[in-house]
């Protein structure tokens, strides 16, 4: 009779959690500490990918003044460089973040953005810009923006796919507020380009010291309540990251899959070019690439909230087969209307790529070893990141035609190889992964 109790008292449990009531353990997990932690986590994200995210402003500002005697292609170099300096030394910040925690590094790579950005406004030939803008700051931005990932998934582990599309949202906003500000910096008669840079190292300085200050773990207590909440939930597979077993493969994690997803930045860098080059104005096209970064904010966001209920590795696939879609369909925007309408729909259904990315990386992590995970998946991508841009330069040369077929294929080839590795954890299609 006890038995048969108990196993109606477990039934009834389930139906509670089923039909959706809130869990005590998983109401703490929305505590000032781990607020704090997710929007310093934005913040980083805010001053340094997207920081890197408004590079489609200055590679037409370069194009046109300061390196006018140079190619796209090469000029593109400066921009491709600087994001793969971001993923290739991700290994070594989430490592180094995991064994000395996240505040360190963070404090080092914003003694290195800031120093960059001031070094930025006194440059004038390419190797200056080279070094400046790809190398040092590159630095920068990986040992702020991989630490501070490592931290927000050990506070959250329902909603994790969401909390991570805030946190990466960060870049989207700054992709948003970057660009336009350099826009009207840019073109103020009493500013110029040293001044604008100088101006954007100074905000930079503030907005560093929030995030080292709030980026940091949970406290021992916290930790212990999030195992007891993965404990709990040992029956549902998609929050199990504590009982996933010790030598669960992550080849399909580090390898393809996620090598490929740097491809779907090239439209990031060009679409400003394009613009002018079928006749709009200048202004429209630096408020293109703010346009995509908005777009791509609610992209973060909203397939987060749609991934941590029906899987994770499910809604990676499905968005990024339809950012192949739509990278197809670039140069059939031929108006402003059409330009801003294809944008925006480019900039959400690539935007949760990297959001989800660290989702589902982090879903096979235990807590003690998040950063570093993440580290790793990115610094897969890294070549990638280096290579794929320009190679976009150099086909704008025959049209920008071909720079849309290698983006949309790129993303397509990733779709199906992140298709596979869902199916390698679980071949039924109806489950949540």
């Amino acid at each position: 009779m006890s038995h048969s109790s108990q196993d109606e008292g477990m039934g009834m449990q389930k139906e509670k959690s089923d039909m959706g009531e809130t869990d005590p353990i998983i109401e703490r997990e929305l505590t000032l500490r781990s607020g704090l932690a997710t929007a310093g986590s934005a913040m980083a994200y805010f001053v340094t990918v997207g920081f890197l995210n408004a590079y489609g402003v200055f590679q037409q500002y370069y194009t046109s003044l300061y390196l006018s005697d140079l190619s796209n292609f090469q000029i593109s170099w400066i921009g491709a460089f600087g994001t793969f300096c971001v993923f290739f030394f991700a290994p070594a910040a989430g490592i180094l973040a995991d064994k000395v925690g996240p505040q360190i590094p963070i404090a080092a790579g914003s003694v290195l953005l800031v120093v960059a950005v001031f070094m930025v406004s006194l440059c004038r030939e390419y190797y200056q810009f080279f070094l400046a803008q790809a190398l040092l700051l590159g630095i920068g931005c990986s040992l702020i923006a991989i630490p501070a990932s490592g931290v927000v998934p050990q506070y959250f582990k329902r909603n994790r796919a969401l909390v991570s599309g805030i946190s990466v949202g960060g870049s989207s906003l700054g992709g948003i507020i970057w660009p336009i500000a350099f826009n009207e910096m840019l073109h103020h008669d009493d500013l110029g380009f040293p001044w604008s840079m100088r101006i954007a190292g100074f905000v930079m300085i503030p907005l560093c010291a929030f995030c080292v200050l709030t980026v940091r773990p949970p406290a021992p207590k916290e930790k212990a309540h999030a195992s007891s909440a993965e404990a709990g939930q040992a029956g549902v597979a998609l929050d199990a990251d504590a009982m996933a077993p010790p030598n669960k493969d992550l080849s399909a994690l580090t390898k393809a899959p996620f090598i490929l997803l740097c491809a779907g930045l090239i439209p990031l860098f060009y679409v400003a070019t394009y613009a002018v080059s079928i006749g709009f104005s200048t202004n429209l096209a630096f408020y293109l690439v703010s346009i995509v970064n908005g777009a791509s904010l609610f992209g973060r966001i909203l397939p987060g909230i749609v991934a941590d209920r029906f899987g994770r590795f499910n809604m990676l696939a499905i968005s990024m087969f339809a950012a192949s879609i739509v990278a197809f369909c670039w140069t059939a925007a031929t108006s402003v209307a059409g330009l801003v309408v294809w944008t925006l729909a480019f900039g959400f259904t690539s935007g949760a790529l990297l959001s989800l990315q660290l989702a589902c990386s982090t879903t096979l992590a235990g807590s003690s070893s998040m950063a570093t995970v993440i580290g790793t998946v990115m610094g897969a991508t890294s070549i990638a990141t280096l290579v794929s841009t320009p190679i976009a330069g150099e086909l704008i040369k025959h049209g920008y035609i071909a720079p849309s077929m290698f983006c949309g294929a790129m993303l397509m080839v990733g779709g199906c190889l992140i298709t596979l590795s869902r199916l390698a954890q679980d071949r039924s299609w109806t489950a949540r992964i």
